[in-house]
């Protein structure tokens, strides 16, 4: 098989240029505001039209029938969930870009999943609340995230991408997606959330990554320090 022939048997391979928002024909589907840019590849990025495996890692092996996500934190109701009843919940469909801060953007993508304002209202988030930490299968893994990003429209824990189910390298069986911010705060293999009033560094963040991850401001100031995961 040929370089190109084996790309073009990849599913996630995009092959065209990316549709426009208005172009989207999948019915009811949030758009995501970045996606409405003239030019929606941010400064020192590259678009790909594949979707490359990154993870600090590795893909953890996770037993599906123990599966759980849970809420904690600075909410009324603690909230513990299977993935049955996960994906029971309200779902939604956005329509968003995906921008990895080792330099390369996938354009054009559709996630399905559970609205993060979903999980937050039925924990009832307290006021004092400006945080949230994504708590991952990966090995303790987690990552910090501002309220505000966490409870945009766009922003979901999803289970399906383009219409299939999530494969475990990219996240799997859910992941936590937040167009707005670089991909690294889309934790992959999330079992859960916590709700802070103070700002707590995850593992990346840890290591020399911006506590905030904006790929549209500040150039490599909202970067890292060395590279290794979305």
């Amino acid at each position: 098989m040929s370089f190109l022939g084996g790309l073009f048997k990849d599913q996630k391979y995009q092959p065209g240029d990316p549709r426009r928002p208005e172009e989207v024909s999948e019915p009811e589907v949030i758009i995501s505001p970045d996606t409405q840019r003239e030019n929606r590849v941010p400064p020192g990025q590259t678009r790909t039209r594949k979707w490359p495996v990154l993870d600090a890692h590795g893909t953890p092996d996770i037993d599906l029938e123990k599966w759980e996500f849970a809420v904690e934190g600075l909410i009324e109701k603690p909230l513990k969930w299977s993935l049955d009843e996960l994906m029971q919940l309200p779902s939604v469909k956005v329509y968003a870009d995906f921008h990895c801060v080792t330099r390369w953007s996938r354009l054009d993508n559709v996630w399905s999943g559970v609205p993060t304002r979903e999980v937050a209202r039925l924990a009832g988030v307290k006021p004092e609340a400006k945080f949230v930490l994504a708590l991952a299968h990966d090995y303790g893994w987690t990552t910090n995230i501002p309220i505000d990003y966490f409870l945009a429209e766009d922003a979901l824990f999803a289970w399906s991408h383009d219409g299939a189910p999530i494969p475990a390298e990219h996240g799997g069986p859910v992941r936590l997606i937040v167009p707005q911010l670089y991909a690294w705060k889309s934790a992959k293999w999330i079992k859960g959330v916590r709700f802070l009033a103070e700002d707590q560094a995850g593992f990346w963040e840890e290591g020399g990554y911006h506590m905030r991850g904006n790929p549209w401001q500040g150039g490599d100031g909202e970067r890292f320090r060395w590279q290794g995961s979305e």
